[in-house]
């Protein structure tokens, strides 16, 4: 499942939600702030629509995967881009993620380092 991870971060880099859309499911949830929790694979997809509209360019780059059981994992990014209107953004990341036996992703959420951009 670590190269799931691997994989996903590369569709999430196209920031195409063409790409993205493989990976969930109506049972999906995600959790990345400031948004509220989500669930439902249309609501997530358009989430990261608005999440992409906000950038110039992003791209998020994975340093450390750990496993946690259970198809859960633990992984570290950091993400570097181009916010509109205000310039450079870098923030690290904490991502908390789990797969279903299919390989869709059935909840993921994010911890920022830096919330002050939002």
């Amino acid at each position: 499942m670590i190269c799931k991870i691997t994989s996903f971060m590369i569709d999430l880099n196209s920031l195409n939600t063409d790409q993205l859309e493989k990976w969930f499911t109506d049972e999906s949830t995600i959790w990345i702030p400031p948004a509220k929790e989500i669930s439902g694979k249309n609501r997530i997809l358009a989430l990261f629509r608005a999440i992409f509209r906000r950038y110039e360019n992003i791209e998020w780059s994975v340093s450390e995967i750990f496993s946690l059981g259970n198809n859960k994992y633990f992984y570290q990014t950091t993400s570097l881009g181009n916010m509109f209107g205000k310039g450079i953004y870098e923030n690290d990341i904490c991502t908390v993620i789990q797969f279903c036996e299919n390989g869709k992703i059935l909840f993921l959420s994010d911890y920022f380092k830096d919330t002050k951009v939002f």
